[in-house]
Order: C-alpha cells, then structure tokens, then sequence
C-alpha cells in the first residue's frame, strides 16, 4: 500500500484540514512536525520549492499541500491510488438510504461545516430531522484559519480547533451525520431538492446553505506566481518558515492585526501596508499592534506588485494612494488579509444575491425560494463573527424545521 508523509507546523489550519481529509478516507499517514527545526524547514523548502504547509508526499511523490490532496479526495482518484473505489462503510451507508434511482433521501441537507452549519445540526438534529451535513473543503469555515478564539460567549478556552472539535462532536451527538464531500450541483426548481456531490446525490425536503466565504486575494502581478514561495494567507500556518526575516501584512482589519502580531514571533520586522489611514480592526487588537515594537505601518499605501528572483519574493512594489509615488520595498515575504469573497458560485442564477454575490435572506434566513435557507458569513458581510453566524445557522434550522412540519402537516411547537 502506498505510504503518506505529511510535513506540518504548529497552529496549522491548513494541516488539520489535511488530515482530516486522510481521516475521512480512513488512511493512515506519517506526520513530521517541522515546527522548531530549522533543518527540516529547510530541507522541505529544497525539496518543493516551497515555504508553505502541509506538503503532502505519497510513497515519495510530492503531491502538494492540502488543496491538492483535496483535489485528488474529491475527484476519486485518491481512492484510485488505493484500489479503494467504492469500499467503506460511508459507501455502504449510502447505498442502504437510497433509494433505486441512487438518490439519497434526507429531511434536511445541510451545505458547509463551520459555526453556522454546526449550530443548524445541533437544532435539526434535537428536531429529530436526523440531518446530513456535507462539510466542503474547510471543517470549521473560517475558524479553521482562526488561531486564538476569545470573544465566543461561554467558550473559556482559547484555541479556535478545539471550539471547531466541539460543535462537530455536540452536532454528532445529537444526531447529525457529517460527511466530508464537496456539493458540485443543485436544483431547487423541483421539490424535494435535487443536491449531487462528489460521491453521491440526493433528494432534500429542506436545504440550509452555511458555505461561508474564502479570503480575497488582491489580483496583482507575482501573487500567483509566488504563491507558497513568499505570498502567503495564514500566518499561523507559514510564519515559522520566516525566521529573522522582513514580512509585509497586507490590510486593515481583525485578520490582518492578529496575523500581523502572531508573525512577531518570528519576523525580525513586520510592516503593515494599508491602504487608508487609519485601520478598522477592533481597539483591542489595534492597542495591541501599535505597542509591538516590531511592527511598523504604511499608510495609505496598496500593493501593486510582488517581485521575487524566480524562485522566491524578494521585494513589493508599493503605491502611495494620496501621492501616486511607487517605491520597491525590499521585503522576503507578503501576508494578505483583505477581506473575503462569499461562497455563493455555485448558486449564482439560482438563489437571488445582492451586488456583492451575498445571498439575500428575510429575518427567518428564507432565501427567495420556499425551503432554502442561509446563515453566516455567506450571507454576512457586516459582522462576520462566529457568535453571530451560529445565532444565524440555529435561526435558519428552527425555520427549516417549521417549514417541513407544515409540509407534513404536522404540529409544530408554538403553533
């Protein structure tokens, strides 16, 4: 049987989502921390050219990081690696529940895995709508790019992968069954709805769309070209491979101060490039980054474009947006953290959005079609908070559950 290793760091978002992937499929892998060794860190480095993680190598084959072994999940052909097409009990369970035609029948299908999908579980699942919840590539949405977690009411801890491990284990005890797969079509012009995955399809009475959104990339000349070589999107994940280094945070916000204060650690210095003039993260975490001695600001200044040697980032050109001055600020690598982009292609002339592609909800998170439902950061783009995207995904489950009482015409509680 092919043998995985898999290179990752601590407080590593990315590698969690990867193992996790190999936990769905039941595969056993070698994992070697690199966090603290300098000479494994730079041995993976010369291995693929890259300063990102996880890197994922099967039976010596370097595959990529946890986009690519998502990719290679998704598609079957890891399985096809294997010999495991069709095997295991997730397989086998779905064949039971379906029906001749190779649909699976379910009350309520449930599309994303972060707060809001897990806090619709937990309500579905305690309305005895036994709920499936297909998680996507990201279990825990955008908590899962999330290191600390200090503001969640009644939540004492403060790592983001524990409160991620607890509301799947809380969902799962109460009756919802998750699936790691990724949904690739949907028809909500018939009833029951139509939702077909990588592994399988289905027929729902009732469909709550929790897919949260994905960070914004800023579109410009060397970011894709040096994507992993010195661009990155997750400190957390990525600071440890810049050492004693000069690292640009791009943006103005929670994300970008938290990023920016958690690189510290191991950057010899930390300059923030914003493109206002003062920033819109929360006073807490601004008191924060203006007392840290590493890090500096640029104000009202973009990024136009990240140059490198071929191999890795070795400056950034920046725009002053008062003055139009350039400069080519030396630099070895660039952190961006500009916002997010809601997961809404796959409903696009399907579900109604606003000019921002969110998807537009009442205050019963009802969609414009009649039994589809939406909460969180898909549909948010004012607060964006964990505590209010689970109020939002409950919201939705309790709508869901009232609808598919009225559609059996059966007694609902308060009615």
């Amino acid at each position: 049987m092919p043998r995985i290793k898999m290179y990752t760091t601590d407080f590593c978002s990315y590698c969690n989502r990867a193992k996790r992937i190999l936990e769905s499929k039941n595969l056993e892998f070698e994992e070697i921390n690199i966090h603290g060794s300098a000479e494994m860190r730079d041995e993976i480095e010369e291995l693929t050219g890259r300063r990102d993680v996880p890197q994922i190598f099967i039976d010596q084959a370097h595959i990529g990081d946890d986009d690519d072994l998502a990719e290679l999940a998704f598609s079957g052909k890891l399985d096809e690696m294997f010999n495991r097409e069709g095997e295991g009990t997730q397989m086998e369970e779905i064949k039971k529940n379906s029906d001749g035609n190779g649909l699976e029948e379910r009350n309520v299908i449930i599309i994303g895995g972060g707060t809001a999908g897990f806090a619709a579980g937990i309500y579905t699942s305690r309305a005895m709508l036994e709920p499936l919840l297909i998680t996507g590539d990201a279990l825990g949405g955008q908590l899962s790019l999330t290191l600390d977690l200090e503001n969640y009411p009644g939540f004492f801890g403060t790592e983001a992968a524990k409160f991620i491990q607890g509301m799947q284990e809380q969902a799962e005890r109460f009756g919802t069954e998750v699936r790691f797969d990724r949904v690739t079509e949907v028809d909500f012009n018939r009833h029951p709805f139509y939702v077909k995955t990588y592994d399988q399809a289905y027929l729902a009475k009732a469909v709550i769309i929790c897919t949260g959104a994905s960070p914004r990339t800023l579109n410009i000349p060397g970011e894709e070209k040096y994507g992993g070589r010195g661009v990155s999107y997750c400190a957390t994940c990525d600071g440890f491979f810049f050492q004693e280094q000069r690292l640009i945070v791009v943006g103005g916000g929670d994300a970008a101060m938290e990023e920016a204060i958690f690189l510290t650690r191991y950057a010899s210095e930390v300059y923030i490039v914003h493109r206002r003039d003062q920033l819109r993260a929360s006073q807490i975490l601004q008191e924060r980054a203006f007392k840290n001695d590493k890090i500096k600001f640029i104000w009202s200044s973009i990024v136009e474009e990240i140059q490198g040697d071929g191999e890795k980032v070795t400056g950034a050109l920046l725009k002053n947006v008062e003055t139009d001055e350039t400069q080519v600020f030396p630099i070895d690598g660039v952190f961006i953290f500009v916002g997010h982009i809601p997961n809404t292609e796959l409903f696009e002339g399907v579900i109604e959005m606003d000019e921002q592609d969110y998807i537009v909800v009442d205050n019963l998170q009802s969609t414009n079609i009649e039994g589809v439902f939406a909460a969180g950061d898909v549909h948010d783009h004012v607060f964006r908070q964990a505590i209010t995207a689970g109020g939002a995904g409950a919201a939705a489950a309790i709508s869901a559950d009232k609808f598919i009482a009225e559609l059996e015409n059966r007694a609902y509680p308060g009615q």
